[in-house]
């Protein structure tokens, strides 16, 4: 009896523990995607070259625009009782969190659906989370998402680095040669790349962590102060700081904003959305930023 009542208090006392740790999360995805807008612009063909698509008579086309009617790439479904949310990658844009967020610890868990679309079908899947997003919708080349930092989703490099518009960043990386790109790693010192540096804004992850097709992948977005983390099923794959764009020549620092995941011609499920927020940086993550 005595052994029983110790058993009962150790659960109770595990529990109240889970509870607390998992308490600070919370889910951004539900069916009505009541904590996102939607943003389309076009159904872009091979060969685009990043300008305003035109029509038959050379005049501007409008992008579909935001949270416009009629329309299927952003879906939930429950499966198991839980949202899960399709963007069938037909029509390029974005989801985007209706609020911006600074300090976070940022979660979700993705896998490839099977259909890919113009320009992308003979190219690899692809999508990403692009964070720590300011200013109009449709300013990168694809005119399809704000300005920000992403953390790429693609076959075999989930946890690449690309800057969009006009932002930068410091990434720890080997230093690439000639035609070669940077590779990410934690033992290397911090490399500026994006706009108006000598490396251009994009660098390739330490290492591939990616599961089998078919399967459920976490990703983790770390953000504190100036200091990031990209991890991809538990594995750190880089290791970024000192976030910041350019306006006028400036040099601006770029460390809170919204959270975009995109549709970029591939199928794609996402579920397990969740950010909770932190007030110091956990001493397992301070250790990657130690010279």
């Amino acid at each position: 009896m005595k052994n029983l009542i110790l058993l009962i208090v150790a659960t109770l006392i595990l529990g109240s523990c889970k509870t607390k740790d998992e308490g600070n999360w919370t889910l951004l995805l539900d069916k009505e995607l009541t904590q996102w807008d939607r943003y389309l612009s076009y159904q872009h063909k091979p060969g685009y070259d990043g300008t305003i698509p035109k029509d038959e008579n050379g005049n501007d086309i409008q992008p579909i625009g935001l949270n416009a009617e009629g329309y299927d790439v952003f879906t939930v479904s429950e499966t198991e009782n839980e949202p899960v949310l399709k963007v069938s990658g037909e029509i390029y844009g974005c989801v985007i969190t209706k609020q911006e967020y600074e300090n976070y610890h940022f979660r979700l868990q993705v896998k490839w659906g099977d259909k890919k679309y113009d320009p992308r079908k003979n190219l690899l899947k692809d999508s990403g989370i692009l964070y720590h997003s300011v200013g109009p919708l449709g300013a990168e080349y694809w005119r399809s998402w704000m300005m920000g930092q992403e953390f790429q989703i693609m076959e075999g490099h989930m946890g690449d680095y690309w800057s969009q518009v006009t932002s930068a960043i410091d990434i720890r990386a080997y230093l690439p040669e000639y035609i070669m790109n940077p590779v990410a790693h934690k033992s290397q010192p911090f490399l500026s790349m994006g706009q108006d540096e000598e490396i251009q804004g994009f660098c390739l992850r330490s290492n591939n962590y990616e599961n089998k097709p078919g399967e459920w992948n976490t990703l983790e977005l770390v953000c504190f102060e100036n200091k990031i983390l990209h991890i991809v099923n538990g594995h750190v794959v880089m290791v970024l700081q000192n976030s910041r764009y350019i306006k006028n020549g400036e040099s601006i620092p770029l460390n809170k904003g919204k959270i975009q995941l995109q549709s970029e011609a591939t199928e794609v499920f996402y579920k397990d959305i969740a950010i909770q927020p932190l007030e110091k940086l956990p001493a397992k993550y301070a250790l990657y930023f130690k010279e």
